[in-house]
């Protein structure tokens, strides 16, 4: 059995992984400033004829160290956390990008199963991506393969500057947030995600504009991405995925301005829902103790 752990900054979830379904343990809020607290929750969802722990979690983790960039859990930021859980739990560990066990969850289970090349996109809260070929992972340098959300790419009045440094990420106008911001900039209301989509639903004119502004920013930096990596098909997870019509919407777009060129969708919504990061978590896991 795998124990599979799902980790954001508000709470940890774990199940057990049989090979056939996963089985919920519950789950808890996280400890962000206290490791012995952390890693003490993590201890106490361990059970018998456990073969390993892989953990999902909301940051990345360099391959070559372990060492993994955790900015919403400052208990763990900068810490190399496999070694560290393996000490306390006496297990291996093995602990992944959350966008990443989202990726191997489609591609194994989800809307990118049958399909050699799988990019997983997230828009959510953020901007993220994961990368599958041939059913595995892809981590790349220092973890950061698949993270088309950020880099100096969107330039003019809509060039906003990101937490990671840059100006004009697509982390900025692409999530939830970046929605809002866009809308607010466009019209000067403060609306939220979900407002601003019902009324475009509803064919409001001004979310319109702001929904149509969004797929523009949007669609170019994915379909360059979906060029380089020869993606055959792309999961769509994340907050504003569950929006009827979004996916469609943005696909209409990005296949206009890739190269192949394709008669069905190349965009489709998730399927794993909010347990594909644990999902994930447990298919690498069992791969890697198989």
């Amino acid at each position: 059995m795998i124990l599979a752990f799902d980790i954001g900054g508000s709470r940890i979830k774990a199940a057990v992984w049989g090979g056939t379904g996963l089985h919920s343990l519950g789950e808890m809020p996280t400890p962000l400033g206290d490791l012995r607290a952390f890693t003490d929750a993590i201890r106490g969802f361990v059970v018998r004829n456990v073969k390993g722990i892989a953990i999902s979690i909301a940051g990345v983790v360099d391959p070559a160290t372990g060492v993994g960039k955790v900015a919403n859990i400052p208990a763990i930021d900068g810490l190399a956390l496999g070694p560290a859980l393996e000490g306390a739990t006496g297990l291996p560990v093995l602990v992944l990008n959350d966008a990443d066990c989202f990726a191997l969850a489609e591609a194994r289970h989800g809307a990118g199963r049958g399909h050699r090349s799988v990019f997983g996109v997230i828009l959510g809260s953020g901007v993220g991506g994961g990368l599958v070929i041939d059913g595995r992972v892809v981590t790349g340098a220092g973890g950061y393969a698949g993270e088309w959300g950020h880099g100096p790419v969107i330039r003019g009045e809509y060039a906003f500057p990101c937490g990671c440094g840059q100006v004009g990420c697509v982390d900025m106008v692409g999530s939830a947030r970046g929605l809002e911001r866009l809308h607010r900039a466009r019209t000067g209301e403060a609306s939220e995600a979900e407002e601003i989509i019902a009324a475009w639903q509803a064919g409001e004119a001004a979310a319109g504009g702001t929904l149509a502004l969004w797929r523009e920013l949007v669609s170019g930096p994915l379909a360059m991405v979906v060029n380089v990596l020869g993606a055959d098909v792309v999961p769509v997870g994340g907050g504003l995925s569950r929006a009827v019509g979004l996916v469609s919407y943005l696909d209409e777009a990005v296949r206009v301005r890739i190269l192949r060129r394709t008669r069905g969708p190349l965009l489709l919504p998730a399927e794993c829902g909010a347990d594909a990061g644990l999902l994930g978590a447990a298919l690498a896991g069992q791969a890697e103790w198989a």
